[in-house]
């Protein structure tokens, strides 16, 4: 670990380790479909970038050449591992740290860029997640976000609902399918940037997992 990171958190914050192994299988199996999003997801960052999230490092290989460094942060030891080994071969420097996003063991305002990947579903306190984002970024930094949340019709969202309430996140590692990123985003203080809304995958059954947006948004220039 580099040193700047010597008081990073020194126990895993999370440990879902049935979980992170399933995650790590589906993921990958996923790429076919998933790895054009992270492309777009990814295009035209540069500088110092911190990756909260990373899970298995699936991202590491899609980040552009104009990225000086990317901080990983990971809070589950599983996925941190694969995450480690995934960063050997990006082509970009890459440093997997312990920590989670509520409580980001880094300095203020010492990134160009953020990403928050297929995680603001997971993580236990959306609003302290991302405020933590807009401290690290330095005025003007942009954050990428790809994530799932709620469906726009009303059965969906009420199926999203009840299975946040019950199975879902005991299941699927503390995921939660009826979060509003967007109004997370607004309410966090970032400005919002271009996105768009889409189905993952494109074609076949609905899940309640389905309903993806993939953007940017800014932290103001001035606060």
């Amino acid at each position: 670990m580099s040193p700047r990171f010597a008081k990073a958190v020194s126990r895993d914050a999370v440990h879902h380790p049935v979980f992170a192994r399933f995650y790590a299988r589906q993921s990958v199996a996923a790429e076919r479909v998933i790895a054009t999003y992270r492309k777009e997801l990814l295009a035209g960052l540069s500088g110092r970038v911190i990756e909260v999230g990373a899970g298995n490092g699936l991202n590491f290989a899609h980040y552009p050449a104009a990225v000086a460094e990317v901080v990983a942060i990971e809070p589950e030891r599983i996925l941190r591992q694969f995450a480690a080994d995934a960063a050997v071969r990006a082509d970009v420097p890459v440093d997997v740290v312990p920590g989670a996003a509520e409580a980001l063991p880094v300095k203020s305002e010492a990134f160009d860029g953020a990403v928050a990947s297929l995680v603001l579903c997971s993580v236990r306190d959306v609003p302290r997640a991302l405020g933590e984002l807009r401290r690290v970024l330095r005025p003007g930094g942009e954050l990428r976000f790809f994530e799932h949340g709620v469906a726009g019709g009303a059965a969906m969202a009420a199926t999203q609902r009840a299975l946040d309430r019950t199975v879902w996140p005991l299941l699927f590692g503390g995921c939660h399918v009826a979060r509003n990123p967007l109004d997370a985003l607004r309410a966090a203080g970032f400005e919002i940037g271009p996105y768009r809304k889409l189905l993952v995958p494109p074609k076949g059954p609905r899940l309640p997992s389905s309903y993806c947006v993939l953007g940017s948004a800014r932290r103001p220039e001035t606060d």
